[in-house]
């Protein structure tokens, strides 16, 4: 397919402008549209709740998601503002580079995201972890 070329999308519609990470454009946001590449180049779409601290963006996820595998293959996201369902709410779709944090940078992003959510993020996604018997695994997103 030679369209890329043309400014076309696989469907051959016109492609969206893609910016860089703009984490402060985010801040007021609560969920995102994650956009994570699988090895054949399509785009999988997952809402997820986003916390903001400077030029970082920052969100978690169960260990055993499927979009982990995706991550280490393509570090390179998508991300655009969405309902809580994931339909985009129209806004930009923002390029970053998603990556997984350990230790004491997993725990403090943790504790933003607890502090944005305290119900459904520090309360319920925890326990759904747990009761998963998978870990809570969090992400750092950077232009």
């Amino acid at each position: 397919y030679t369209g890329f070329d043309q400014g076309l999308d696989v469907g051959g519609a016109p492609m969206t402008e893609h910016i860089p990470l703009k984490p402060q454009q985010l801040d007021a946001e609560k969920v995102v549209l994650l956009q994570t590449r699988k090895r054949d180049g399509s785009w999988v779409d997952t809402p997820v709740n986003i916390a903001v601290q400077g030029d970082r963006a920052y969100f978690r996820t169960p260990g055993k998601a499927s979009k982990n595998k995706r991550l280490r293959n393509f570090p390179e996201v998508q991300i655009r503002p969405c309902t809580w369902s994931g339909k985009p709410t129209g806004g930009t779709t923002m390029t970053a580079h998603a990556r997984l944090l350990s230790g004491e940078e997993s725990e403090a992003a943790g504790r933003l995201i607890d502090r944005k959510y305290p119900v459904l993020q520090r309360l319920l996604v925890r326990l759904t972890h747990k009761i998963m018997r998978t870990p809570t695994l969090h992400y750092e997103l950077t232009p």
